[in-house]
């Protein structure tokens, strides 16, 4: 039983379909297990634990009735994706290989916690990622 898991609300579903399809499998062993790039929704494990599912916007602003709002908004993020990976550096290369955008590139962050290091990007739909390791 998944007891709590993400759930991205995107606009791009099939170009953020196809950057998580590439990219979790190698970054934390993830396997699809439900859905296609034609949507409206996916989703990722690892073992019997859901990782991260993907919806469509416009499909949940149906179902909710706010379909007549504002899609996008000019704030500061309000949620990140984080992954602990063995490799920030090929992980960042990884993500950017399929799509991804970068936002802060792999750092030694010791003010964090001893030997972390991070790098920060966007999926093709804006979502925030952080990739880290210690």
């Amino acid at each position: 039983m998944d007891a709590l898991h993400p759930r991205l609300l995107v606009g791009r579903f099939a170009d953020c379909f196809r950057f998580y399809d590439a990219v979790l499998p190698e970054l934390i062993g993830a396997r699809r297990t439900r859905g296609a790039e034609s949507g409206p929704y996916a989703s990722w494990d690892v073992g019997a634990e859901g990782v991260l599912m993907l919806f469509d916007r416009a499909a949940m602003a149906a179902v909710t009735g706010t379909a007549g709002l504002p899609a996008e908004a000019a704030v500061q993020d309000r949620a990140m994706l984080v992954s602990r990976v063995g490799d920030v550096d090929a992980g960042f290369d990884l993500c950017l290989r399929h799509g991804g955008h970068s936002v802060a590139p792999p750092a030694d962050r010791p003010e964090w916690g001893p030997g972390m290091r991070t790098a920060h990007l966007r999926d093709p739909d804006g979502n925030l990622l952080e990739l880290q390791s210690y």
